[in-house]
């Protein structure tokens, strides 16, 4: 893994949680092409398996083109249908073992809130990658577990497995946690919902 300041690809971008219409996939294209995007994974909580089935074929064309892994949260059966690149997996989602089962050489990054103990079991079991947080306060999500800035030197002590952090993240505080050895950042809202800049303007801000 490259220190940050060779790795230009340090986001790993999150949809936002409903896709309202086709500017949604323009403004994908304009933000992937922007070469700092390493990862995108499609969340939405509430849409119907057979919608996520026809946005992610779309989503999954244009990561392909601009070279970024497409990951699919929470859900290694839609991963599969989709042959995604590799999917998300919280604490409360099918266990890692199994997932790997149905997603052989695929990327399976696991969510580790502010814990060492939950890191190692995932380390135990064949994770790619390791996400912590919620290391700000967010309004994409609400927040049930804070982790602290401790958390990210003490999981480079055991592996060498990437870091990502996420939760609240956005222009005036993303460079702490690169400086704190985050690997990845992961953003929604800053880039979906800001107020003040388009998505591409938003993500261009991030150097």
């Amino acid at each position: 893994m490259k220190q940050n300041k060779i790795n230009k690809k340090f986001i790993y971008l999150i949809s936002p949680n409903k896709i309202m219409d086709e500017s949604f996939y323009t403004n994908l294209a304009l933000v992937l092409n922007s070469g700092k995007v390493n990862y995108f994974q499609l969340r939405l909580k509430k849409e119907t398996n057979s919608k996520k089935l026809i946005i992610g074929k779309k989503i999954k064309k244009i990561c392909k083109k601009y070279k970024v892994q497409f990951l699919i949260n929470d859900d290694p059966l839609l991963a599969k249908k989709l042959n995604a690149d590799g999917c998300h997996l919280g604490q409360k989602d099918m266990n890692l073992i199994k997932a790997r089962k149905l997603l052989i050489n695929k990327i399976i990054g696991v969510t580790c809130h502010n814990s060492i103990g939950l890191a190692k079991n995932a380390i135990e079991a064949g994770a790619d990658y390791l996400a912590f947080g919620a290391f700000y306060t967010s309004k994409t999500k609400i927040v049930k577990y804070r982790a602290s800035l401790k958390i990210l030197k003490s999981v480079k002590k055991i592996t060498t497995l990437p870091i990502v952090a996420i939760g609240g993240i956005k222009f005036n505080n993303y460079k702490k946690l690169l400086l704190n050895k985050a690997n990845f950042l992961a953003i929604s809202g800053y880039i979906w919902n800001n107020k003040k800049y388009k998505p591409l303007e938003a993500i261009k801000k991030l150097k």
